[in-house]
């Protein structure tokens, strides 16, 4: 085991964060403080990655126990500096910094939340523990109360630890150069299963948030179906499971759900029984002359959501008597079904077929931190190209996002970190259910989120792959009924063992690009060969969820080269050839998903000049040839698709 990581298991048995998911929200009973801005930053000491708990830098400031810099919080540390031992750490990183709670506070309930911290995080507040969590890419929640000192000055500390191991999730190996004469002592490399930069900080917001101490409500589901009318009326039925937590000292007064529109007008309202101290509200109601949650391009309403509000109150003994408490929650929610068979996915009984995206989370000098004016630039430019859709490759990205696609009708395959899993041992399976179930609390709502994907390009010929797979699938559909499942693989059909228990074959296939390379005339040929041994092997829905090829922008030739965006481009067009043809002719060819929307930074390595290159767009959103030739395809496949659902006059 690394150094880095020998402090890891002891800190993973501190408290244990909250299970409750919801996005923090203010209302009438919730205030919200973020905590974002400039934090106080350092790495551990070179060959003493452990010095900062052996030597309690978190019973202080930071800055009394050594040397900080600035860093800015969400934002991946390592481009921030000019430092190169920054910009490749591995091991504890350390953060810290100042807050005040105000004195109103001192008769509520308070949250910590963490929106991403990559990839593992132990948390102080006021030198005292206050929990843990491994993983990247999902939220945490620490309730803090007892913590903090009610309007006076608070600090918290952070350490956070981006080494991998083949039992984490994404995998990674350390490996320790132990020949004096060629390395320093210590010296090691941490390698990947992966092609990524493995950025690493507070990528995403820290929050306070409170509630009533004597009722909060702890969590929201919903699940929706709908029935159609002769006459073309649509009636929703929306079923809710609302769990409530009580103290005590708590006793139940009454419960209230309303339904309302994009435009705040009640559509639906409800009163309910009086609950136990802690329990779960759970119901059904209808909505007369529904508006459904459409895909873009598909339905006449594309994103209309509704939102479900939810008002718990409850009595609790003062001093003074009887007072009430009231918790006020309001959750989105879009009107829509997901099913799908041997042949294809469907949006409201409507065959949904994929053109869209491979994506990253990725940019300049904020890595894979949130970036608000990055999600608008990535939305605004994926309208543009005419796609409906793209996959979280190769991990949840920010709910900041997927606000928007919920928004947009922008459809998600919403993808866990678990890319390039080897081994497949009972460790790494537990770890892998459990990033489901937390990425399942956190997105179950969602209505542009129709697919969970259980990883990317995992060792599926391995024969332990099988029953790994059918395990983590079975365990995802016992945590939602309602939506595909999938994992994306990159074996041939004749070895792969995982495709066989999910419900979806996704593909990623680089004819012309790592096979062939440049030779752009055997592209259409070999990718109807490969869909057709695939249908055959399966008979599932099929997608290609990565086809792509790199350029360098600006660089051009004739006759189209290599690496050229002329090769891009034609690289394109012959897959978009074999694709016309399996559309033409085969009703199980479901979608197409180009790899990459845009270039994203890559380990040190003399294979890529730090970028990956495939992109559609540079790293900083500006379009290449291949770019336009997508926006035709998609385009001319959005017009065909609409006119197939325009009511003829």
């Amino acid at each position: 085991m690394s150094p880095s990581l020998a402090t890891l298991s002891l800190c993973l048995a501190l408290l244990s964060p909250a299970s409750s998911l919801l996005y923090p929200r203010a209302s009438e009973s919730r205030d919200l403080v973020s905590l974002d801005g400039i934090w106080q930053f350092r790495v551990s000491p070179p060959g003493d990655p452990n010095a900062g708990f052996r030597e309690a830098w978190y019973s202080a400031r930071l800055s009394e126990s050594g040397t900080t810099i600035p860093m800015p919080v969400p934002c991946s540390f390592n481009d921030i500096t000019a430092d190169d031992e920054i910009r490749n750490y591995i091991g504890w990183a350390w953060y810290d910094r100042e807050l005040y709670v105000p004195s109103a506070w001192s008769d509520r309930r308070v949250v910590l939340r963490f929106g991403s911290v990559n990839y593992n995080a132990v948390v102080w507040v006021n030198g005292h523990s206050a929990g843990s969590h491994e993983g990247g890419h999902l939220p945490f929640e620490l309730e803090v109360t007892s913590l903090l000192n009610m309007g006076a000055a608070n600090w918290l500390t952070v350490a956070v630890n981006n080494t991998l191991d083949l039992e984490t999730i994404p995998q990674g190996k350390i490996t320790f150069k132990n020949d004096t004469t060629r390395y320093p002592d210590g010296f090691f490399e941490q390698s990947y299963n992966f092609e990524y930069f493995h950025y690493a900080g507070i990528h995403r917001s820290v929050q306070l948030f409170t509630t009533p101490l004597a009722v909060h409500i702890k969590d929201i589901t919903i699940t929706t179906n709908f029935s159609t009318d002769p006459s073309g009326l649509r009636t929703a039925f929306v079923s809710y499971e609302v769990d409530v937590v009580r103290s005590a000292k708590a006793s139940a007064r009454s419960s209230l759900v309303k339904i309302r529109d994009q435009r705040g007008r009640a559509v639906h309202f409800k009163s309910l029984p009086l609950l136990p101290k802690y329990g779960r509200i759970r119901g059904m109601v209808t909505i007369p002359n529904a508006t459904l949650w459409w895909p873009v391009g598909m339905g006449e309403t594309p994103g209309f959501q509704y939102t479900l509000e939810v008002v718990e109150t409850a009595d609790t003994a003062t001093r003074r008597g009887a007072a009430a408490e009231v918790d006020v929650y309001r959750q989105l929610f879009g009107v829509r079904t997901v099913t799908w068979d041997s042949n294809r996915l469907y949006v409201n009984n409507r065959p949904f077929y994929f053109r869209g995206f491979g994506k990253h989370e990725d940019a300049n000098i904020v890595g894979r931190g949130l970036s608000l004016p990055l999600i608008m630039r990535d939305i605004n430019l994926i309208l543009w190209s005419g796609a409906n859709s793209f996959r979280t490759s190769h991990y949840p990205y920010a709910e900041e996002l997927l606000d928007q696609t919920d928004a947009a009708g922008i459809v998600v395959i919403d993808e866990s970190p678990a890319i390039g899993l080897e081994g497949f041992g009972a460790t790494l399976l537990a770890k892998h259910k459990r990033v489901m179930e937390e990425l399942v609390a956190r997105d179950k709502n969602r209505p542009s989120v129709l697919v969970w994907s259980l990883g990317n390009e995992p060792q599926s010929a391995e024969e332990a792959a099988g029953p790994y797979f059918k395990a983590v699938y079975d365990h995802t559909r016992a945590l939602d009924p309602t939506r595909a499942i999938t994992t994306v693989v990159s074996v041939g059909a004749d070895k792969d063992q995982a495709s066989a228990s999910m419900d979806l074959v996704l593909i990623n296939r680089y004819f012309g690009w790592y096979s062939d390379s440049g030779r752009a005339e055997v592209i259409e040929r070999q990718m109807l060969t490969e869909a057709a041994a695939w249908h055959w092997t399966f008979g599932k829905p099929l997608v290609v969820s990565e086809y792509g090829a790199g350029s360098v922008a600006g660089l051009r030739d004739l006759p189209a080269f290599i690496w050229t965006e002329d090769y891009q481009a034609e690289f394109l067009r012959q897959y978009h050839k074999a694709f016309d043809k399996l559309i033409s002719t085969e009703t199980w060819f479901a979608g197409e998903m180009v790899w990459n929307f845009a270039d994203f930074a890559v380990p040190r390595e003399y294979i890529r000049p730090q970028f990956c290159m495939k992109g559609m767009f540079t790293r900083e959103r500006k379009p290449k040839l291949a770019a336009y030739v997508l926006r035709d395809r998609y385009t001319r496949l959005a017009e065909l698709e609409a006119a197939r659902w325009t009511p003829k006059a």
